[in-house]
């Protein structure tokens, strides 16, 4: 949930990105914070193995301006993308503001997105949230690889409720940008219903 400090005007918003191992969930969010102003930056913090897998998350503080006199900072979160991590992904999601799944391209691993969005359901059910109404893109990665699969057909096998769905080379930044503001809009959209 949005955290609204009145006293400090500041709305603190919550982004998960979510998806199975090695899809760029952190490449994502290192690439965000190379491109972004030090100045409107915090510091990238990351706990990997010692073979660079996210074991815990990656977490980016990022200030996105003011909205009604409210200065906006999104946190932006990975998950571990292996399943033995599922408490750690639960945990992750609670009190997120919007999701972003990171989606594999490669043909050979259909298997784990679909998964992993399966797992993304259920942990954000368990943490009183419906995938289906939640701010929520779908980001197909990794759209560079000769293994990559149709558009399509990932469309078909992955997206669900006609989110907002981008391709992208999160190595070269590609569509990384575009994800997150497509992500942000939607938040900044329900924070102003409310």
């Amino acid at each position: 949930m949005t955290f609204i400090n009145y006293a400090s005007r500041e709305i603190n918003c919550k982004i998960v990105y979510y998806g199975p191992g090695l899809c760029g969930k952190t490449t994502n969010i290192q690439w965000i914070h190379e491109q972004a102003n030090p100045e409107k930056r915090g510091k990238l913090v990351s706990l990997a193995t010692e073979t660079d897998r996210t074991l815990f998350f990656d977490f980016l503080p990022l200030d996105m301006g003011t909205v009604k006199g409210f200065k906006v900072r999104f946190h932006l979160y990975t998950v571990p993308g292996q399943v033995f991590y599922d408490a750690s992904r639960k945990l992750i999601l609670r009190g997120c503001d919007g999701v972003i799944f990171v989606a594999d391209s490669q043909r050979p691993r259909m298997e784990a997105n679909i998964e992993s969005i399966a797992n993304l359901a259920t942990n954000l059910k368990d943490n009183g949230f419906d995938i289906r109404t939640m701010p929520y893109v779908l980001q197909l990665n990794k759209r560079d690889m000769p293994t990559a699969a149709p558009v399509q057909e990932m469309e078909e096998l992955l997206r669900f409720r006609n989110e907002p769905m981008i391709e992208a080379v999160a190595s070269q930044g590609t569509g990384v940008i575009d994800t997150l503001k497509a992500c942000a809009r939607q938040i900044l959209m329900e924070l102003q219903r409310s």
